[in-house]
């Protein structure tokens, strides 16, 4: 049985003969058909690697916008922080203001401080992806900061609540304020702090009531509260010395001084010049020795100071 066959005829110029080719019908559907799924398959892949391309051109844009977010975020959050550790630095110093206040006045008050408010913490990354990562990471930031400002706003509630009542307790304590020695009695340098310290003449351990501050020769003194005059004269060691009876337990003592400007009976009031700063006494340079005693008791003078 004969087989369908073409005849393909090839004419290789205008004066060679021509070649003649035998193909069969089914090799001719076979050859077609090929070339129709090579065509259609090379078209695919160009199609599909050209939009590959653009993705990841896309992609990359993305990323680029993506970081260049990032880093304007970044500043921004910085910026941010730096506001928020601000804010929790003041609110930690009226914290420390308010102990004090509490502390010379022995008011309790109601309890709505007692909650301590923890903010602030280290910021980190959560996801697997650059991208992703570069999302959760301006999210987390945000989210972290929300939550600080959001402790510190309870903070200052608590705090605008605790001074309230505060400021109704000290209009009926007006004369304990005025009486308590709440500021420095001279500008200087503290020298030598309140509690146990080698001594600058034995060089053993020795107790030190109260505080020493450097200071010029002739610098004011200044009554730290209100009070009366009860001692004026020279004391052994002290040199040049003064006492304040303040009231409610409290007095004050100034020694080393040049000179003193009051005298036994004396109504002071805070803030005015009772002496001036000396060398007398056992004393190794001039300075105030400054001391608070509270029933017959030295305490630290920082307890009660509210000055910077």
């Amino acid at each position: 049985m004969s087989r369908e066959v073409y005849t393909i005829v090839v004419f290789p110029g205008s004066t060679g003969a021509p070649k003649k080719f035998h193909i069969t019908k089914v090799a001719a559907k076979f050859a077609i058909c090929f070339i129709l799924a090579l065509g259609l398959a090379v078209t695919g892949s160009s199609y599909y690697f050209s939009q590959q391309v653009v993705k990841w051109d896309n992609k990359d844009v993305e990323l680029a916008d993506l970081r260049r977010e990032t880093r304007l975020q970044k500043v921004q959050i910085e910026r941010f922080t730096h506001q928020v550790r601000t804010i929790e630095n003041e609110m930690s110093r009226l914290e420390r203001f308010e102990k004090k206040l509490k502390l010379i006045t022995a008011y309790n008050g109601s309890g709505n401080d007692k909650k301590k408010w923890g903010v602030g913490g280290p910021y980190g990354l959560t996801s697997a992806s650059f991208i992703t990562s570069l999302k959760k990471q301006s999210r987390s930031m945000a989210e972290r900061l929300s939550g600080d400002l959001a402790s510190l706003t309870n903070m200052a509630k608590i705090k605008q609540v605790s001074f309230q009542e505060m400021d109704e307790y000290f209009k009926s304590q007006k004369s304990l304020l005025s009486a308590t020695p709440s500021i420095w009695p001279t500008r200087g340098w503290l020298t030598s702090g309140f509690g146990y310290r080698k001594s600058p003449f034995t060089g053993l351990n020795e107790k030190h009531d109260g505080w020493d501050i450097a200071a010029r020769t002739g610098s004011n003194i200044r009554a730290p509260g209100d009070g009366t005059v009860i001692l004026v004269g020279r004391q052994n060691g002290y040199g040049n010395f003064l006492e304040i009876d303040h009231g409610y337990g409290l007095k004050t003592r100034f020694a080393h001084t040049t000179k003193n400007l009051v005298k036994v009976g004396d109504k002071i009031k805070r803030g005015q010049v009772i002496a001036l700063v000396g060398n007398t006494g056992r004393s190794t340079g001039p300075h105030l020795h400054y001391e608070v005693h509270l029933n017959g008791v030295p305490v630290n003078p920082r307890n009660y100071i509210l000055e910077d």
